[in-house]
C-alpha cells in the first residue's frame, strides 16, 4: 500500500435554485445560494457558463459558500435575468435534443376553446415550497405533477428560469399560472372518477420552446422486492437497481436515479444536463430503505452526474455515486450514466473454468500494473499485447492490480472510490470488458486485486456520504485506519455488507471475472492491527478478532462461490489465522467458521525464502530452516507464493538486486530460487519485470525496462536467459500435474534431502493424484557438486532431466544432463536406490521418469 494525501479533489458546493424576478422574498431568500457553476458564471456566454459548471460538477473548482451568498446579494434584477436567461437557453437546448417530439395535439378549435378559460391556480403550499427550494423535501412527488383535489385534478410543476408552462393531454391543452419561483399550477377541469391523464410540459424559456416530460407523473420503478432486499441487507445484484440506469418508464425513456443516503435531510440529482443546478430534480425517499429515486426522462448514457444530498445539519454536499458504474477521468470526479453494449466471446473459457477446483489446478500468476505495464496503453491496446504475452510465457493467469476507479494513481489503485467503475483512466467499462474477453479467449484467466478493507476520506466520495457515517465506523477510532489514513468500512452495518457482498458478485458476474485476491485481509480480521494497547475495544467475547469483518468475509465467500461457479477467491492474510481456506461452515479449534477463501497467499514461504536468498552462499548453512520450515504448516490452508510488487518497491530493490554475488551470481540465484518456487507446494505468482531479471524496482510511473530485452542492448542475452527460463518452466510445469495436482494434500509431497546444510542442497519428489512423480533438487551452493547421490524410489527405472536452470540457454554454466539417469542398488536418504547427478552451481534442476 502507498501513502496519498487525504483528499485528491475538492468538493463542488450545494446547489439551490437561482431566484426569480417575480420571486416573493421568503423564496428569494429560500435560493439565495447560488450553485457554484451558476456564480462563477455570472456575465458569460453560454458555452463559458456550461464549461464553468462542468467544472464545478467534476469536482475541479471549488466555491465558498459564504462568499457566494454575499456575491448573490450583491446581484441586480438585470444580471439575475440575463444570467436565467442564458441558463434556461441552454439547458432548454440540451434537452431538446434527448426530449422525443410531443404526442399529436387536439384539434385546432378544441385548443382555442380550452385555452380561452383561464385555469385557477393551486400554488404549491409555503412550507412544501420551502423544502423544494432549500432541497430538504422528502416526497417531491406527493407536490408536484398530477393529483385529484376537490374541484378536479390539480397540476404543478417547478420549472426554475421558466417564463410560461402549458400542459399538453389528450383532448386538453391548458397554460399553467406561474406562482412565482419557478412553480407554476392549475386546476384541471376533470371529473375526480377520470383517471389522471398522460400528459407532457410545453416549457417557454426567453428564446426557446420546450415539449418535455414531466419527471413528476412517473411513479416509483423500484419494486417492494427490491427495498425489501436492500433493507434487508440481501440484494446480491444491488447494481442493477441502484446507480443510474438507462430504461423505458411507461413508454418513456431516460434514466432512473436512485442512491442509498438514509440519512440525508433531501437529495437532488445534478448534472451535465441541468448546468449542475439539482434544483429542478429533488428525489423522493423510499421509505425505510433509506433509497432515494427519481426517473429523469430524456436522459441517456454518457450523461455526467452528481448526487446533491442535504445534510441533517442542513448543509449540502455534491457527490459522486457510489454505485456509478463508469466515472470521468480522474482527476475529475463526476459519475457517467453507463450501458453496456460488450458482447463477450469467452463462452467457452467460462464453460470450461469450473471443471477442476483451484487447488487442484494449474496455476501460475503474472502480476500486472495495467497503467504501466506498457505506459500509455489503453484497455483496448493493452488486448491486442498483453494475451500474446502472457501466453508466450506460458502463465496460465494474470492478477491485475486493482482496476476499480481510484483517484490517486500513486495509490495503485489499493484506495478505492468507485467500487463499481473500472478506471477511465484506460477507457470505458466496455473496453475493460474487451481486455478480459481477449485474455480468456487466448486461454488466461483474469484474477483482480479487490480492496473491501477501507476507502479514502475524500469529501466528494464515501466519507460521511449522507452527512454522518455511513460506509465507515460510527467510532471515530474504529472507522480510522491507522496504516493508510484512510477509512474502515463499517461490516456490521447490513447495508454496507451487501454493498460490498454485491460488488464482489458484480466484477465476476457483469465482468466475467475469474478470481478476486482480497487486499489487506488482516488488517480487517483483528481489532488491534497497528493499534496499541488503549486504542482498541474487545468484542463481545473479549477476544481481538473483528466478529463484523469475520461475518462478512465468509457472507462473501459463500455468495460468490455459489453464484459464480469456477471463480476462485485468495486471501492476502500474513497472520495465522485459522481456517482462512476452511470451509465457512466447518469450525476449527478456535470456535470459528471457515473464512471459505480458495486460497491464501503464503507470506511466511516468501519472507524466509528470499531472507535465506539474500546470505552469501558460505553463510546459507546457517540459514537452512529458511527452506524448509515452509513445510511444517503447507497443508494448513490452501497456498500461492507470491513474489509480488510489494516486494520489489519502496527500496526494498527488484528480486534480481537481492540476490548477492556479482552479475553472472545474481541471476544464477535468481533462476535457481525461481526454479526452487515452481517445484514448491503451492500456486505461483510474478510480479511483472521480474521475469527478466529487471535490475531496478519497480515504479508506476516508469513500468518494466523493456529495453533490457532489445538486442541492440549489450546484456540482453542474460535477461532473455531469465525469460526463456520462465517460459520452460511454466511450459514443464503446466505439462506436469505432479507440480499441481496434489498442492493441498501430503501425498504429493516428499522430502528426499532436507537436512544437508552443510551442502547447501534440498531434495524433494511431487507426486500427482496417480503417484507419477517429479524430482527436484536445488544447489544453494556455489560451487558444482560432483557425483552427488540422492535417494530415489526404486520403481522407476531411468530419470530424464526437464528442466536446468544452469542450462547455457539460460545464461548458465551448462552442467547439465543430456541423457537418462539410471538409478543405482545402492540405498541413499531412506530409499532402497540412488542416482548420481552434478549438482550445477547455484541451481535448481527437475528430473522425471524418463
Amino acid at each position: 500500500m502507498t501513502d496519498r494525501p487525504a483528499t485528491t479533489g475538492p468538493e463542488p458546493h450545494a446547489t439551490a435554485g437561482a431566484p426569480g424576478l417575480d420571486q416573493p422574498a421568503a423564496a428569494r431568500k429560500a435560493t439565495g445560494a447560488r450553485t457554484a457553476a451558476q456564480k462563477v458564471t455570472a456575465g458569460q456566454a453560454p458555452a463559458e457558463q456550461a464549461a464553468a459548471a462542468r467544472r464545478a460538477g467534476s469536482g475541479k473548482t471549488t466555491a465558498n459558500r459564504s462568499t457566494a451568498r454575499a456575491v448573490a446579494k450583491k446581484s441586480t434584477a438585470t444580471t439575475a435575468k440575463k444570467n436565467a436567461k442564458k441558463t434556461a437557453t441552454k439547458t432548454a437546448t440540451h434537452a431538446a435534443a434527448r426530449t422525443p417530439a410531443p404526442p399529436s395535439a387536439m384539434p385546432a378549435a378544441a385548443c382555442a376553446a380550452s385555452s380561452a378559460v383561464t385555469p385557477a391556480a393551486v400554488p404549491v403550499p409555503f412550507e412544501d415550497r420551502e423544502r423544494l427550494l432549500d432541497g430538504t423535501h422528502h416526497d417531491p412527488h406527493a407536490v408536484l405533477g398530477a393529483h385529484r383535489v376537490p374541484g378536479g385534478i390539480a397540476l404543478r410543476v417547478f420549472r426554475p428560469y421558466a417564463l410560461g408552462v402549458t400542459v399538453h393531454a389528450e383532448g386538453m391543452r391548458v397554460e399553467l399560472r406561474h406562482d412565482g419561483g419557478g412553480f407554476f399550477s392549475a386546476l384541471l377541469p376533470l371529473d375526480r372518477a377520470d383517471p389522471v391523464p398522460a400528459y407532457r410540459l410545453q416549457v417557454v424559456y426567453e428564446g426557446t420552446v420546450l415539449d418535455v416530460e414531466d419527471p413528476y407523473r412517473f411513479p416509483p420503478t423500484l419494486g417492494e422486492l427490491d427495498l425489501h432486499l436492500i433493507g434487508e441487507g440481501r440484494h446480491e445484484e444491488l447494481w442493477r437497481v441502484l446507480g443510474a440506469h438507462p430504461m423505458t418508464h411507461q413508454g418513456v425513456s431516460g434514466t432512473r436515479f436512485s442512491v442509498w443516503a438514509p440519512g440525508a435531510r433531501g437529495v437532488r440529482v445534478a448534472g451535465d444536463f441541468c448546468l449542475w443546478d439539482g434544483t429542478a430534480y429533488p428525489m423522493r425517499s423510499l421509505g425505510a430503505s433509506g433509497v432515494w429515486e427519481l426517473f429523469v426522462p430524456g436522459i441517456g448514457e454518457g450523461e455526467l452526474y452528481k448526487f446533491e444530498i442535504t445534510r441533517p445539519d442542513g448543509s449540502r454536499t455534491l457527490r459522486a455515486d457510489p454505485m456509478a458504474r463508469r466515472t470521468e477521468v480522474p482527476p475529475a470526479t463526476a459519475s457517467v450514466v453507463h450501458t453496456s453494449h460488450h458482447v463477450w466471446g469467452d463462452a467457452e473459457w467460462l464453460a470450461r473454468r469450473a471443471e477442476r477446483p483451484a487447488h487442484e489446478a494449474p496455476m501460475s500468476v503474472y502480476e500486472v500494473h495495467l497503467p504501466s505495464w506498457r505506459p500509455g496503453l489503453s484497455y483496448r491496446e493493452l488486448a491486442e499485447q498483453l494475451p500474446a504475452y502472457v501466453k508466450d510465457l506460458g502463465f496460465t493467469h494474470v492478477e491485475l492490480m486493482p482496476v476499480a476507479e481510484h483517484p490517486f494513481g500513486g495509490s495503485w489503485g489499493y484506495q478505492v472510490t468507485s467500487y463499481y467503475a473500472p478506471t477511465a483512466r484506460l477507457g470505458t467499462p466496455d473496453d475493460f470488458k474487451h481486455l478480459v474477453d481477449s485474455l480468456h479467449r487466448a486461454g488466461i484467466g483474469v484474477i483482480m486485486d479487490w480492496v473491501p478493507a477501507h476507502f479514502p476520506r475524500d469529501d466528494w466520495a464515501l466519507a460521511e456520504f449522507d452527512g454522518r457515517p455511513l460506509y465507515e465506523h460510527s467510532d471515530p477510532v474504529r472507522a480510522a485506519h491507522p496504516d493508510w489514513g484512510t477509512l474502515e468500512f463499517d461490516f456490521g452495518r447490513r447495508e454496507v455488507r451487501n454493498f460490498l457482498v454485491a460488488n464482489a458478485v458484480y466484477w465476476c458476474e457483469e465482468f466475467h471475472i475469474d478470481g478476486l485476491r482480497v487486499d489487506a485481509v488482516a488488517s480487517m480480521l483483528y481489532l488491534d492491527y497497528s493499534r496499541e494497547p488503549g486504542q482498541w475495544t474487545p468484542n463481545p467475547r473479549g477476544g481481538r478478532e473483528n466478529l463484523d469483518a469475520v461475518a462478512f468475509l465468509q457472507e462473501m465467500n459463500a455468495t460468490v462461490y455459489r453464484r459464480v461457479p469456477g471463480v476462485v477467491t485468495i486471501a492476502e492474510e500474513s497472520t495465522a489465522w485459522d481456517g482462512v481456506t476452511r470451509a465457512t461452515h466447518h469450525r476449527g479449534p478456535s470456535g470459528f467458521g471457515g473464512l471459505g477463501f480458495g486460497l491464501k497467499w503464503n507470506m511466511g514461504w516468501m519472507h524466509d525464502s528470499l531472507r535465506y536468498m539474500r546470505h552469501d552462499p558460505v553463510h546459507r548453512r546457517h540459514h537452512h530452516g529458511d527452506m524448509t520450515f515452509s513445510m511444517v504448516y503447507a497443508y494448513s490452508e490452501n497456498y500461492l507464493l507470491p513474489i509480488s510488487h510489494d516486494e520489489v518497491v519502496h527500496g526494498k530493490g527488484s528480486l534480481v538486486s537481492k540476490m548477492p554475488g556479482d552479475w553472472w551470481q545474481q541471476r544464477a540465484n535468481l533462476r535457481a530460487y525461481l526454479g526452487f518456487m515452481w517445484a514448491h507446494p503451492g500456486k505461483q505468482l510474478l510480479f511483472m519485470g521480474q521475469e527478466f531479471a529487471q535490475g531496478s524496482e519497480w515504479s508506476e510511473t516508469r513500468g518494466p525496462d523493456w529495453w533490457l530485452l532489445d538486442p541492440s542492448y549489450g546484456a540482453a542475452a542474460d535477461h532473455r536467459g531469465v525469460l526463456d527460463l520462465v517460459r520452460d518452466a511454466n511450459t514443464v510445469y503446466r505439462a506436469t500435474p505432479a507440480l499441481w495436482e496434489r498442492d493441498a494434500h501430503p501425498d504429493g509431497f516428499q522430502w528426499v534431502v532436507e537436512d544437508a546444510a552443510d551442502d547447501n542442497v534440498l531434495a524433494f519428489l511431487r507426486r500427482d493424484g496417480r503417484g507419477a512423480p517429479l524430482l527436484a533438487v536445488s544447489n544453494f551452493s556455489a560451487v558444482p557438486r560432483p557425483g552427488y547421490r540422492i535417494g530415489v524410489p526404486d520403481d522407476v527405472p531411468a530419470w530424464t532431466e526437464v528442466l536446468n536452470t544452469d542450462a547455457a540457454r539460460y545464461g548458465g554454466s551448462d552442467l547439465v544432463h543430456p541423457g537418462p539417469v539410471e538409478p543405482e542398488p545402492q540405498g541413499r536418504h531412506g530409499r532402497p536406490a540412488s542416482i548420481r547427478l552434478t549438482l550445477p552451481p547455484l541451481a535448481t534442476v527437475w528430473l522425471r521418469p524418463a
